[in-house]
């Protein structure tokens, strides 16, 4: 029987979604005599605890290790790109454009690293930017639910093409029926079609499914009023 290695159990909590145990194990983990690898998957596996509890400002600190220590390049990658989802969400769009652009200069290119580099450009109010993104996501898969959905909010809200981005809409709500944020995106392009009727619905469906999302809340009160 292998003996146990002292990162094993944090491992293991992290691979059954358990963030806080995992974290909790990594933490009091005693990394004395730890050589450069091993210092290395310690701080990528606190770089994704953190992340995936939202300690946003804790994560950047070990992501950042592993991308300039790290021998790794799929590790690498997989922090690069995790580093960009941080910068977007956390408003600083341009650093994510930053960490996506090295990605794409190092030969990596996936479907993640378009929508993301997408979202990113919608940020900051490049549309057409952003659209680009989006189309080349959807060229490397044109069933991708994320691609769908986020191009055709953006063809939609934006009025470059609504009635196409109904279209996308419809097919990422039928891919995925449960999706708060893809019901919300359909119920939102109806609306900028003119369809009030068709957009209640779709948003109904939403509110009713995630009546917290700040953008799902903003888009009922537009549509169906202060009494939803």
């Amino acid at each position: 029987m292998a003996s146990k290695k002292p990162l094993d159990e944090g491992i293991r909590l992290f691979k059954t979604r358990r963030w806080d145990k995992a974290l909790e194990e990594f933490l009091k983990t005693d990394s004395t005599g730890f050589g450069n690898e091993e210092n290395i998957e310690l701080a990528y596996y606190l770089g994704l605890c953190y992340t995936k509890l939202e300690h946003f400002d804790e994560a950047l600190l070990y992501l950042e290790q592993v991308v300039t220590g790290s021998e790794d390049p799929l590790r690498i990658y997989q922090c690069r790109l995790t580093l960009a989802y941080i910068y977007v969400i956390t408003g600083r769009s341009k650093l994510a454009e930053f960490e996506l652009g090295r990605l794409v200069k190092s030969g990596y290119e996936s479907i993640q690293i378009y929508t993301t580099m997408a979202f990113a450009a919608w940020s900051q109010k490049q549309y057409q930017k952003a659209v680009d993104f989006y189309e080349r996501a959807l060229d490397m898969d044109e069933n991708n639910t994320t691609a769908l959905n986020g191009l055709g909010y953006i063809l939609a809200d934006s009025d470059i093409d609504v009635k196409r981005g109904i279209k996308l809409c419809r097919k990422a709500v039928d891919k995925k029926p449960q999706s708060a944020a893809y019901l919300d995106s359909l119920g939102w392009a109806h609306f900028k079609n003119g369809e009030i009727s068709e957009a209640r619905s779709w948003l109904r469906r939403a509110f009713d499914l995630s009546p917290n999302r700040k953008e799902i809340k903003k888009h009922m009160k537009i549509v169906v009023g202060g009494d939803s």
